[in-house]
């Protein structure tokens, strides 16, 4: 038994009711009844509220929560372009909330093509699951975490994870919340990615990670493709590599209407259409994306 866990504001709102409907899709009717929906959110209205829990209940989840939280004050924003503070609410979960033994944190911006139970399974106790990111993989080698290998060379090459998909056990949300903080305290000149350099922080300092295999966060790179050769220097797979997490990174999301059409992209459309029709027919003709494909 586990919780999935989202973080949401009103912008994301039917991104995260399609992830959510790709969730249900990827597991067995049975096994979503054992399966709980915990939101976190600064401003989503009464109404939307309502609607993700219809949506929810309409999947066969077993239950649905949602609860209204402010990030730390610590939280640095030092990338705004396309993400807002709310990315700081997936560290602000707690045992109480989540009600289940286990939570899986799943970003607003991934498509889910199969169950994502998985690393639970494999997880030593006490530790995290994540994934490499794939524009970041190691420290040092990057923008993320600037200045940290100049203050601390012996962390050069050390993997760093993407905070886009987490597997942990309830136990562990309390360390992982002040850590973070301290985290934030301790190291600010070291923030560009936001809450994720925070948890890369943590987690170098901690020992706490378990890195999860690469299929279960996949970036979609097709996008970055479509305007320039770089990413085929950084990410060395296949175009089409399995995918049972496949993430939307980057500030070109796949419901907006500037966003290139990739095979992926038009998966992720059709899967947003069927998603709307479940919300019309649910009664509610509010939902939507401003400056979106539909």
């Amino acid at each position: 038994m586990y919780a999935i866990g989202m973080c949401v504001d009103e912008g994301y709102l039917l991104p995260s009711l399609v992830t959510l409907t790709s969730v249900a899709d990827g597991m067995a009717l049975r096994a979503r009844q054992d399966v709980a929906v915990r939101v976190l959110s600064l401003d989503l209205s009464r109404q939307h509220a309502e609607i993700m829990a219809a949506v929810v209940k309409r999947c066969g989840f077993g239950s649905f929560d949602i609860q209204r939280r402010a990030p730390s004050a610590s939280s640095v924003m030092a990338d705004s372009a396309y993400i807002t503070v709310t990315t700081y609410l997936r560290f602000q979960f707690t045992p109480q909330f989540a009600d289940r033994p286990h939570l899986v944190y799943v970003d607003a911006d991934v498509l889910v093509t199969g169950d994502l139970a998985g690393p639970l399974h494999e997880l030593p106790n006490g530790r995290i699951g994540a994934v490499r990111d794939e524009f970041n993989p190691a420290v040092g080698t990057s923008r993320a975490l600037p200045g940290l290998v100049e203050r601390w060379p012996h962390l050069y090459g050390r993997p760093y994870f993407n905070a886009g998909m987490l597997w942990m056990p309830t136990a562990v949300l309390g360390r992982l919340r002040d850590g973070v903080e301290a985290a934030l305290v301790r190291g600010r000149r070291h923030i560009l990615h936001n809450d994720q350099d925070a948890l890369n922080l943590w987690l170098l300092s901690s020992g706490t990670v378990h890195p999860v295999a690469a299929e279960l966060n996949r970036f979609e790179i097709g996008r970055f493709l479509e305007r320039g050769d770089w990413v085929r220097h950084v990410v060395h797979r296949p175009l089409n590599a399995d995918a049972t997490v496949l993430h939307f990174v980057g500030g070109h999301k796949p419901w907006q209407a500037s966003c290139p059409v990739t095979e992926s992209v038009r998966d992720y459309r059709a899967h947003a259409v069927r998603t709307l029709r479940l919300v019309r027919r649910l009664g509610d003709r509010s939902v939507g994306v401003a400056g979106g494909v539909w």
